[in-house]
């Protein structure tokens, strides 16, 4: 199974877009379709608990962040928690969820667009905020942005395989 993933401009009406107007900022956004209908839920659940994003949640507990689980992560999928691991909720919608993590230097951030047709548009974004005192990003954020990409193409793809094990 091929899953196309493509880096592309924010949507307008973006949770996260506001931050992409603001001087030393990156945002981004990766998105790909899926059949069927998904709703945000179903989506976030499915990111969060997949196996390379459960690395992530290991790397986490033991760097002195909040341990998580899969009980939690559907929690906050489902809207019945406001944090999650490193991350507290910003702001939610009924197709969006953006996400600030705990040292305030990072964002996350899900869309779900139904389409015509039995298809969904999932789509997944980030924000790296720049230094309070220098205004720019981080000396090693410009370095790491190829693996960010990468990184961030290959949660969304374990997202949309783990989404077709729910509901299979």
């Amino acid at each position: 199974m091929s899953i196309l993933i493509i880096k592309t401009t924010l949507p307008q009406g973006a949770l996260h877009a506001t931050y992409a107007d603001l001087p030393g900022h990156h945002t981004d956004c990766y998105e790909t379709e899926v059949e069927g209908a998904v709703t945000l839920p179903q989506y976030v659940e499915a990111f969060y608990t997949g196996r390379l994003f459960k690395c992530e949640r290991v790397i986490l507990k033991y760097t002195g962040k909040r341990p998580s689980t899969d009980a939690q992560a559907r929690a906050i999928a489902q809207g019945d928690a406001t944090s999650f691991a490193a991350w507290d909720m910003e702001h939610r919608t009924d197709t969006q969820l953006l996400m600030n993590d705990l040292t305030g230097s990072t964002k996350s951030w899900f869309m779900v667009e139904p389409l015509d047709g039995d298809s969904t548009r999932l789509r997944f974004g980030s924000v790296v905020t720049p230094n309070p005192e220098t205004g720019e990003l981080p000396r090693l954020v410009k370095p790491l942005m190829r693996f960010h990409d990468l990184y961030s193409k290959l949660l969304l793809k374990g997202a949309v395989r783990r989404l077709k094990v729910m509901s299979g």
